[in-house]
């Protein structure tokens, strides 16, 4: 029989484009990523999702699909967030070092609310 597990990641942020930032970054904190120093990479992104969770879940694994794919992190973000549309410029570095695995962010319990730290969400992913 095979089994899942999950981890949660909570966080936070004054406005969306933070708490997204944020969320990469915690993401990237449980991989255990590590980047190569020397050259960086660029990366340009324009997604769209129906609502601010489902553009959350589509920015996390597309940065997971570019570590994957491109064996790219990033620790840099410029991101704006509005209506359902996310326009994100990353910098960051080949991956040399990446401790864990997630297999995919999920949208289970997934809701961004507004709190006394500004937006709070709790993530959960599949590892």
């Amino acid at each position: 029989m095979v089994r899942t597990a999950d981890w949660e990641l909570e966080v936070w942020g004054p406005d969306l484009p933070s708490l997204f930032q944020q969320a990469a970054l915690g993401m990237y904190a449980l991989l255990g990523l590590r980047l190569a120093e020397g050259p960086r990479k660029r990366r340009d992104l324009e997604l769209e999702a129906p609502d601010a969770e489902s553009l959350l879940v589509e920015f996390l694994n597309e940065l997971l699909f570019l570590a994957e794919s491109e064996g790219l992190g990033f620790d840099s973000f410029e991101l704006f967030v509005e209506s359902g549309r996310l326009g994100a410029s990353l910098e960051g570095a080949p991956i040399t070092v990446r401790r864990k695995e997630i297999k995919a962010v999920t949208y289970s319990r997934l809701e961004i609310r507004e709190s006394e730290r500004g937006l709070t969400t709790r993530v959960v992913f599949d590892v």
